[in-house]
């Protein structure tokens, strides 16, 4: 590529003779930025990376100083409550990056962060050039991080849901463009055409016609080096990087046939077929900006979510007074007021006043919630009809509004096994069809010359396995986005690939098959030397440190403070403590060798037991309608809790499951699962999420319940926002009907394309056919995905 820069490609402009080092020779570039980014590369042992990318870098700028200073205002505590999240001691953010083109991108990206020191993690999506980096802010500033994309050429910047809007509208823009001059071209072109083809220029001297063809070939040049130039330049750098994509068999249709018309008009020899070249490439731009769209509709929901919140606040001063302000600038402890029918800008803890809530933008569910005082309400929530004052104790990424952007991102970003066979695949289909087009090319030579080459484009352009290649991300992106519709939280990418597989479901029993809202139904004192009241308010003492539901049952008889020492959780036995010289616990009833109670909480002085305490927990429900419709689709279904009356056993009767164990620690329920795996059944857990990691780990698939502003932290595979049940039936029938779309997407792709190849062998199908049949198959497979959107 003489005259162009080695970096990005662009011709170098005369006068300038820079140059850098690469394999022994000297390679030219067109600016001191290119140079600097490329000797950068080079001298860091990451040269590879011009061998495998498969477009062309961007064109780099200098930094200004206004631009360094705008970039280490990123460094500050306040701007990054935005936009960066934190876990334990390490910090997590969401960059957008300009210039990711493919994966060679991707590969150099990571190899530049990680090769810093505090840089832990990073992912990069080359399909929404967005990258997540975890990083040691000890170690390292962010502002540091993004200096260092951009000396490798790549501008970086926190994600917000107005830029990415913003950079998908100028990739739609592009598309009208390129669609605009082919269209244009394409209908004065197609008037020469269809005047030669139906005589109205008989009788002229050929020196017209020869007119009319050079004509023809200034109007098709804008639409062959123009608009189908990144066709070319895709399949061009692919081929550099040792890959067979798809857009391989369609440059050489197009240029082919091009460069083969050029010659007839040139030469004065043969036909030209300038009027489908151009169709050709209008059809198949048409038939790209379409499928752009269909993506485009599958993935605007995390979009949409950023864009539920306000733009302002009611801040309520010290003294009371009421002032607007912009939402972004609010702070955690501010007091805001909300009115009826407004939105709520952050997460906060309602202090005065009650109302109902619209939470169907996280749950799903459009029946209002009510919010009393000291309940948590969401940002992007709509609140009904009271006035309500709220404390915010959640802002920026620490939201749960952006923890559900940020996990949904997470789990699209991650390729499910099948995704890159089926990318594999492709590959090949790709190799084996250059092979064929070639052998149908040499049989028509000896056929009829004159229709061999263009029966050759009509086979590369037909079996373009472009739907293959669409079939199954786009199902999986339409999936995930319902899903959150309904309150339903994807984490991992093999989620709903298991979720077709499974033989067993185990479910923890408080919180989850009930609602986790006990009450004491009566005490029973096994010692007088303490009162029912004292009883009651020794063991809310000790209750008010644990997080499991029980210890809310005990709240309300908090009456007296005792000074508590040494206080000590004990995951799935109790909590216990040091009053004094005296030893206090609450637990399970057999905690220190006692007998075995049906009390679901037994209170402990000395290692003796004082008093039983016997708790009503109301079952969730649709449990029931849950159970047997997961039965009825042959899933066993089992109770694995931890309480040691006979709670457990009564709720297995009453429900219908298939066993249940009681008296169940962490560590049992861990065993329980692990043997069920080892007689080859696929087994999910569905739990509250406390004191679960250990079996959510050992289960293939974890389904942690109303794990609500926490889910960042969750182990679980899936986290469901709302309260009921039936959100596991919504997940499962998901994930059925996902996998017979991607069954019907795959059997679509493959039959079209089985079945137009000897069609197209033949010569049965005009080039024009052939392109218009090869849209139409990823179009067709694109809106069948898009049916999941309606589940």
């Amino acid at each position: 590529m003489a005259g162009t820069c080695f970096h990005c490609l662009e011709p170098i402009p005369s006068g300038f003779s820079g140059e850098v080092l690469y394999q022994n020779e000297p390679q030219s570039v067109c600016c001191i930025g290119c140079q600097a980014v490329a000797e950068t590369i080079l001298s860091q042992g990451m040269s590879d990376y011009y061998k495998f990318r498969t477009t062309s870098a961007g064109k780099v700028e200098e930094l200004v100083p206004e631009q360094l200073s705008f970039i280490r205002s990123y460094d500050n505590e306040d701007v990054q409550q935005d936009f960066v999240t934190h876990q334990g001691e390490l910090n997590e953010v969401l960059l957008s990056v300009e210039g990711i083109s493919c994966a060679a991108c991707a590969w150099l990206i990571e190899k530049q962060l990680l090769a810093l020191s505090g840089v832990t993690r990073v992912d990069v999506n080359t399909s929404t050039h967005r990258a997540m980096i975890i990083w040691d802010a000890k170690q390292i500033l962010l502002s540091d991080i993004i200096k260092s994309l951009m000396q490798i050429g790549y501008k970086a910047y926190p994600f917000q849901a107005d830029d990415e809007a913003a950079q998908k509208q100028a990739v739609a823009k592009a598309y009208i463009r390129r669609l605009g001059v082919a269209g244009l071209m394409t209908m004065q072109v197609m008037m020469f055409a269809f005047a030669m083809y139906f005589g109205m220029f008989s009788g002229m001297e050929e020196d017209f016609e020869q007119y009319f063809r050079w004509i023809s070939l200034v109007l098709a040049s804008p639409v062959i080096l123009y608009s189908a130039l990144p066709f070319l330049t895709n399949a061009i750098k692919g081929l550099k990087a040792k890959q067979l994509n798809m857009d391989l068999p369609v440059s050489l249709a197009i240029f082919g046939a091009y460069a083969a018309s050029c010659y007839a008009t040139v030469m004065e020899v043969g036909e030209v077929y300038f009027e489908s070249i151009c169709m050709f490439t209008f059809l198949l731009l048409l038939g790209k900006y379409l499928e752009f769209r269909a993506r485009l509709k599958a993935s605007e929901f995390t979009a949409n979510l950023q864009k539920l919140l306000p733009l302002t606040a009611r801040k309520i001063s010290p003294m009371g007074d009421e002032e607007v302000v912009a939402a972004k600038n609010l702070k955690l402890a501010d007091k805001i007021l909300i009115k009826p029918g407004e939105t709520i800008p952050a997460d906060g803890i309602v202090f005065e006043g009650s109302t109902s809530v619209d939470e169907s933008m996280m749950t799903g569910e459009h029946l209002p919630v009510n919010k009393h005082v000291g309940q948590q309400v969401f940002a992007g929530t709509v609140n009904h009809d009271g006035v309500i004052s709220v404390e915010i104790n959640k802002i920026g990424q620490n939201t749960l509004l952006n923890q559900i952007i940020r996990l949904q991102h997470s789990a699209l970003s991650k390729r499910p096994k099948l995704v890159e066979i089926t990318d594999k695949v492709a590959q090949w289909f790709v190799a084996c069809l250059l092979v064929f087009a070639s052998l149908t090319a040499i049989g028509w030579y000896s056929i009829s010359p004159e229709q061999a080459f263009w029966v050759t484009i009509s086979v590369l352009v037909a079996t373009c396995p472009c739907a293959l290649s669409l079939a199954i991300p786009t199902a999986l992106t339409c999936a995930v986005a319902t899903l959150t519709k309904k309150g339903v939280l994807i984490k991992e990418a093999h989620v709903l690939e298991t979720l077709t597989k499974l033989t067993r479901v185990a479910f923890d029993k408080t919180g989850t098959l009930t609602e986790g809202r006990f009450s004491i139904n009566h005490t029973v004192l096994i010692s007088d030397q303490y009162s029912e009241q004292e009883a009651l308010a020794l063991a809310a003492s000790l209750e008010r440190y644990s997080e499991h539901p029980i210890a809310d049952a005990f709240n309300e008889h908090l009456t007296q403070h005792h000074q508590l020492t040494n206080v000590t959780v004990h995951p799935g036995i109790g909590i216990s403590a040091q009053l004094g010289n005296d030893a206090i616990a609450i637990g399970k009833s057999t905690w220190f060798g006692g007998a075995k109670s049906q009390a679901q909480a037994t209170l402990f002085i000395n290692e003796h037991a004082i008093a039983d305490f016997h708790l009503d927990d109301k079952v969730r429900d649709n449990a029931e309608a849950v159970i047997n419709a997961l039965q009825s689709n042959n899933l066993t279904c089992h109770l694995l809790t931890g309480d040691s009356s006979r709670a457990g056993e009564q709720l297995a009767e009453r429900l219908g499951l298939n066993s249940q164990q009681s008296s169940c620690s962490p560590q049992d329920k861990q065993k329980a699962v692990e043997s069920w795996s080892n007689q080859g059944e696929v087994v999910a857990m569905v739990g509250d999420g406390v004191n679960d990691s250990p079996v959510f780990n050992s289960a293939h698939l974890s389904i942690a319940m109303e794990t609500g502003a926490d889910i960042s932290k969750n182990v679980a595979d899936v986290v469901l926002l709302k309260s009921s049940l039936s959100a596991i039936l919504d997940l499962h029938k998901v994930a059925l009907q996902t996998r017979r779309i991607i069954k019907q997407n795959l059997a679509i792709s493959l039959f079209y394309n089985a079945s137009i190849l000897p069609l197209a062998a033949f010569g049965l199908v005009p080039p024009w056919i052939a392109v218009i049949g090869m849209s139409t198959s990823s179009i067709i497979v694109i809106g069948n995905s898009l049916r999941l959107l309606k589940l």
